[in-house]
């Protein structure tokens, strides 16, 4: 049996920031347009805390900001508009990505995407210029510089890749300056930051240029996924994961953050893989993975934009199949997978970190308080083709207030599995509404009563956590503490 120890009044408390709940992925502009989209992510944002959402192809031409007709220029911003009226509504902001580039101002013909957006450098920068500045000044005249401010613009997405930028770094570097300086133009407070690149790339090369040329930046963006260069070109998914390791993103987060260093990093993708049909996605996996790396990059990054919040997403076609590995915390119908209920365990939590001692090579724990309450959060993740088995665990916390309640929530193979009672319905293509609703009730997170021992302020209980399994036991005290150095709950 696993040992896990802790002093609940351990005067090494640091505080745990919720650094991963300030922005989430989605996937294409225009499906912002959508009801489904907009009713899950309202869910999303009232269950699971998330401020800002990022997405592609603001400026592709099915947006209609901006065309040319009649050798004449276009511009509409009526369905930007639309969008950003929405975030503002329900108490979100955007993260903004500026992409792709509208084809009456492309040097190529060159296309991502089935939405067929155009990846190649303007024709002419004074047109783009052009663009960027009507469109920021726009939205500092309708919402007003206040708002506006709080917003992040990213110029791009992924220029280090030839799938999504066609010209070279120098390229992409020349452009970021304009964009910026354009930006700053409109007003001083507007934040702007690059090199959003794939893979931790260009981080240090992009410091120097704007270091040396003086160009605007306000943060470093990038993304990151765990099959990122393992395992070799065509090997499936399942392959590359094996190959990679279980703490491979901090790795990347932390060689990151001192890259950058002094700016701040915002992650603006990252998930469990870069597959978008991957089914780890929706299975009790997603979980274990999220709530590990969540809680392991603790102190490192600003922002950890999840990719993506639902599987409403349409990069190569939009599906029908209800779990179809799909990248999104939802399915197309709203049923949460065990993604989305391991970001809803980890909004729950409180404020303060308690150290614990103890471990395993499979099993993770954490130990997170308020006045209130506390929460331990035990995580048995091994990667694909690695062996892994059901462990017990047992914890001791000393000098721990009285309890009056406990409550025990787990993700696993029977519990809060969407997909798995999906499967045991047939795994109906087209479920009907009653199915939709009994798939729905399955993927909640059910709340137990957890047996524990207290005495002289002594707490000990145990868990065995199942193989890619996530446990989480909440200890809510018979009196709020107030003593100095507590934070509430916020």
């Amino acid at each position: 049996m696993i040992q896990i120890k802790g002093q609940f009044d351990s005067p090494n408390k640091p505080p745990l920031s919720h650094f991963w709940e300030h922005t989430v992925g989605s996937g294409h502009a225009t499906l912002a347009l959508r009801s489904d989209w907009q009713n899950q992510l309202t869910i999303a944002h009232q269950d699971l805390g998330f401020k800002y959402v990022r997405f592609h192809g603001l400026l592709s031409d099915d947006m209609g900001t901006l065309i040319c007709n009649q050798e004449k220029f276009i511009f509409s911003f009526h369905n930007a508009d639309q969008i950003f009226d929405f975030l503002i509504s329900i108490g979100m902001k955007p993260f903004v990505e500026l992409s792709f580039m509208p084809t009456t101002l492309s040097s190529g013909g060159d296309i991502v995407f089935h939405y067929k957006s155009n990846i190649t450098p303007p024709k002419k920068i004074e047109t783009w210029n052009l663009l960027i500045e009507k469109l920021v000044s726009h939205w500092v005249s309708r919402y007003g510089i206040k708002e506006v401010s709080s917003w992040f613009f990213e110029v791009w997405n992924e220029p280090n890749l030839k799938a999504f930028w066609t010209g070279s770094q120098y390229d992409y570097f020349q452009f970021y300056a304009a964009t910026a300086r354009t930006i700053k133009k409109v007003h001083k407070k507007l934040k702007v930051g690059g090199p959003a690149t794939a893979g931790n790339a260009w981080i240090s090369e992009f410091m120097a240029f704007c270091k040396n040329e003086n160009v605007p930046v306000d943060f470093i963006s990038t993304h990151h996924y765990p099959t990122d260069a393992f395992g070799k070109e065509g090997d499936d998914t399942i392959t590359q994961l094996s190959q990679s390791t279980p703490s491979v993103l901090k790795a990347h987060a932390a060689l990151a953050a001192q890259q950058a260093a002094p700016l701040d990093v915002y992650y603006t993708e990252w998930s469990t893989s870069s597959n978008p049909r991957d089914s780890l996605h929706d299975e009790p996996y997603a979980a274990a993975f999220i709530i590990k790396t969540v809680m392991e990059a603790q102190g490192l990054i600003k922002a950890y934009a999840y990719w993506a919040f639902s599987d409403i997403f349409e990069e190569n076609y939009f599906p029908s199949i209800p779990f179809h590995g799909g990248f999104g915390l939802m399915n197309i119908h709203g049923i949460a997978k065990p993604a989305y209920r391991a970001y809803e365990i980890l909004h729950s939590l409180e404020s303060q970190m308690i150290p614990l001692k103890g471990a395993s090579s499979t099993v993770s724990a954490w130990a997170i308080r308020d006045h209130r309450s506390m929460t331990v959060l035990a995580v048995n993740f091994g990667l694909p083709k690695h062996p892994i088995q059901a462990e017990k665990v047992h914890f001791e916390f000393s000098n721990m207030p009285k309890i009056k309640h406990t409550k025990l929530r787990r993700i696993d193979q029977k519990n809060a599995n969407a997909k798995g009672a999906w499967q045991k319905l047939g795994s109906p293509e087209y479920p009907t509404l009653s199915q939709v609703e009994k798939l729905k009730k399955a993927s909640q997170l059910q709340e137990k009563t957890l047996t524990s021992r207290f005495s002289k302020g002594n707490l000990s209980f145990n868990l065995t956590v199942p193989p890619l399994g996530v446990a989480a036991a909440t200890f809510t005290f018979a009196r709020p503490r107030t003593k100095k150095g507590f934070r509430k709950k916020r």
